[in-house]
């Protein structure tokens, strides 16, 4: 007689496969089609997104450079070539942080605000619209509300695998992983 969690737990997991494949291509599009809405501006989406993270109201002084690394899930190293690119375009402007010197600010230079706010806000609202023009508001909201809940599932595993886990994920007896779960990848 067949086990219908052994059932269940297969049919998840080949879900599972799918689904990570899907945000895989959903990701390589992004990076496709977006960079080309905003390429006549001299954007990249990487550009496009230290843009919007300076442009918020909480980074009207600036971002240090660990803080805006944080933010946007990236390495220091990745994020130091891709600033320096910005700031040679200029984007963003490198300071020394008037309160900590050791740390470094990074703002919005005028231009940049130009490029962000006249010049690219208009083609990334177009850009949204073609992507999501045929969802509904809630629609957006249930996805935007599982790609949280996964991203916030992935920020707690990195961190188990930065400091190692907690005593309440010890207590988790850990489910053995499908060889066929990856090869779709």
């Amino acid at each position: 007689m067949v086990n219908p969690a052994n059932v269940e737990d297969s049919v998840k997991m080949e879900l599972a496969n799918r689904l990570f494949f899907r945000l895989y291509q959903c990701a390589n599009m992004l990076h496709k089609t977006g960079t080309r809405a905003v390429e006549a501006e001299g954007l990249t989406t990487q550009q496009w997104a230290v843009l919007g993270a300076l442009s918020r109201p909480q980074a009207q002084g600036g971002m240090s450079m660990g803080d805006l690394a944080r933010y946007l899930m990236v390495s220091r190293q990745n994020l130091s070539g891709l600033i320096g690119r910005m700031e040679r375009d200029g984007h963003v402007a490198v300071l020394p942080d008037a309160r900590d010197r050791r740390s470094r600010l990074v703002t919005m230079t005028p231009s940049g605000q130009h490029v962000w706010e006249v010049l690219a806000q208009p083609k990334i609202r177009t850009y949204y619209q073609d992507i999501l023009g045929d969802f509904s508001i809630n629609d957006i909201t249930h996805t935007l509300h599982y790609l949280l809940k996964m991203l916030g599932n992935m920020q707690r595993i990195d961190e188990d695998w930065v400091h190692g886990p907690t005593e309440s994920d010890m207590d988790e007896t850990p489910v053995p992983a499908s060889s066929e779960v990856g090869s779709t990848l």
